[in-house]
C-alpha cells in the first residue's frame, strides 16, 4: 500500500517543510493542489522537481483549481462551482489547461479537480456542454500523455460513471474522494466504488458524514471517526485491481492536522496487514 498526503501550494508555502513532514510521517507521495494559477511558474516547478529528488517523495496528482466564486454549499454551489455553470466554463479550461502544462514540468501524469454539480439528466445543456468542454481537455491533455481525474461529491455515483463514458476518451479517471460523496449526500463511499470503481486511477483518503440540513455540506471527521468504511472500500479497490496511491486529505491545519494524518496512516496499515 502507497500512502501519501494532500500538500496546497499557496503563496506562503513551505514547500521544504511540507516535504519534509511528508517524509518524516514515513509517506510514499503527496498530491500538490493549486488555486492561484500565478504558482504555475518554471521556479516552482524546478523547486518541486528539485524537493522529490531529495526526499523520494513522488508526486501523484496535480489537483488543479480554477478561478472565480467558488462556494461549498449546496445554495450557491451548484451555480459557482467548476466548469458547469456555462459563464465560467471558457476561463476555467484556461485555468486548467494551464495546470496541465505546469504538471508537465514536474513529470506528473494525472491532473484532477471538481467539474461542478454535474446534472443528472444527461439532456441538460450544462451536462452536454461541460462534457464537450472536457473531451476538448482530454484531447489536449493526451498531447502530453495525461489524465484527467473527476474528483468526486458533487455527483450522483452514477452521473459519475455516465460522465467518464460520455466523454469517450482513454485519458479520463477518477480521484476518489471516500468522504466527499456522503459529505454531499450523494452516497455512501462503498457503494460508490462499486459503481465507478473500474474507473478510480487514485484517491483521497478522507472520512466524514452525511449533511444533516438541506444547505450545508455533511461534516469532515478524522479518519476513522465518521461514516466511511474504509476497509470495505480498500477490499472492493484491491479486487479491481487498484495500484495507485491512498493520499490522506485532512481539511485542518497546524499540530491536529498532523496527528490527524499519523492516525490515519496506521489505520490505513492495519487495514492492509488484515485483508
Amino acid at each position: 500500500m502507497k500512502l501519501g498526503v494532500l500538500i496546497p501550494l499557496r503563496k506562503d508555502t513551505d514547500l521544504e517543510e511540507k516535504f519534509r513532514k511528508a517524509k518524516e510521517m514515513e509517506l510514499d507521495s503527496c498530491q500538490i493542489s493549486v488555486w492561484d494559477m500565478s504558482l504555475y511558474t518554471d521556479e516552482n516547478a524546478a523547486k518541486i522537481n528539485a524537493l522529490c529528488r531529495e526526499t523520494g517523495l513522488e508526486v501523484t496528482v496535480l489537483w488543479a483549481g480554477w478561478s472565480g466564486p467558488k462556494e461549498w454549499n449546496f445554495t450557491y454551489g451548484p451555480v459557482t462551482l467548476g466548469l458547469v455553470p456555462a459563464g465560467y466554463r471558457g476561463t476555467r479550461l484556461q485555468d486548467l489547461e494551464k495546470g496541465s502544462e505546469f504538471a508537465e514540468k514536474i513529470g506528473v501524469k494525472y491532473v484532477a479537480t471538481h467539474v461542478g454539480f454535474l446534472p443528472e439528466n444527461m439532456n441538460d445543456p450544462d451536462y452536454i456542454g461541460t462534457i464537450g468542454a472536457l473531451r476538448g481537455l482530454c484531447k489536449n491533455m493526451k498531447k502530453r500523455d495525461q489524465v484527467f481525474l473527476f474528483e468526486t461529491g458533487q455527483e450522483t455515483p452514477v452521473t459519475m460513471l455516465r460522465a467518464v463514458e460520455d466523454i469517450e476518451a482513454d485519458n479520463v479517471g477518477i480521484n476518489f474522494d471516500t468522504a466527499n460523496v456522503m459529505l454531499y449526500g450523494k452516497a455512501n463511499a462503498v457503494d460508490s466504488v462499486r459503481i465507478f470503481g473500474k474507473y478510480v486511477r487514485q484517491t483521497h483518503i478522507k472520512d466524514g458524514c452525511f449533511p444533516t440540513d438541506g444547505r450545508h455540506l455533511g461534516k469532515e471527521t478524522p479518519v476513522g471517526e465518521g461514516m466511511v468504511d474504509f476497509k470495505t472500500v480498500i477490499k472492493e479497490l484491491q479486487a479491481l485491481g487498484y495500484e495507485g496511491h491512498y493520499t490522506i486529505e485532512r481539511e485542518i491545519s497546524g499540530d491536529e492536522q498532523i496527528r490527524d494524518i499519523i492516525k490515519a496512516r496506521d489505520l490505513l496499515r492495519a487495514i492492509d496487514k488484515e485483508i
